[in-house]
């Protein structure tokens, strides 16, 4: 018998696994609309890679029946607002990385984003006791992701300058993490 995925709960938000009745919703909020605004702070220098709904149904669907657990919605209000995922920058090492995405505006700089990631790093570290840090990447022009890692205890780890192209402007990439002991030292 599979196991089934946990929601995680916090005071303005839960973290919910990837149900198949929520593809169309995370579909829409990611390719609904052309140029949709969350791309403007999530990596906008990489474009977003339009996929049809049958294509990624088909993909994401092939993930959940496999139980893997790198995703979570983010779930404000009784409504999917963003995810947070975690990927394997290098598994033979540990070092695994996160990332985030509120696709609504009207939740940003409300706090919805610190309380995913400490939600989320939180129940990381616990389901891997292996892994010594966890981090992620950002870039030098989203502001309110380098103070969510600073409002929780993270440190810039790295700054590779002039390595983000957006907009004819160059940015830097940073990187942001934190050692398990200083996680819950905090």
């Amino acid at each position: 018998m599979k196991e089934t995925l946990s929601t995680l709960k916090g005071n303005k938000i839960e973290l919910k696994p990837v149900q198949k009745q929520d593809l169309q919703t995370l579909w829409t909020l990611i390719y609904g609309e052309d140029e949709p605004e969350f791309k403007k702070w999530d990596a906008p220098y990489f474009p977003l890679k339009k996929v049809d709904f049958e294509t990624y149904k088909e993909s994401m669907t092939k993930r959940i029946e496999a139980g893997l657990d790198s995703q979570r919605l983010i779930v404000a209000d009784g409504k999917t607002i963003g995810t947070v995922t975690f990927y394997w920058e290098h598994q033979p090492s540990n070092w695994m990385e996160v990332g985030i995405v509120i696709f609504l505006p009207e939740y940003w700089s409300g706090g919805y984003g610190t309380e995913a990631i400490k939600l989320w790093v939180d129940y990381l570290f616990e389901a891997h006791p292996q892994i010594p840090r966890i981090g992620y990447t950002t870039w030098s022009g989203n502001h309110r992701m380098i103070k969510v890692g600073e409002k929780l205890g993270m440190k810039e780890e790295a700054r590779i300058r002039k390595a983000r192209l957006y907009n004819g402007e160059y940015y830097d990439s940073v990187k942001m993490g934190i050692l398990r002991e200083e996680w819950f030292a905090e």
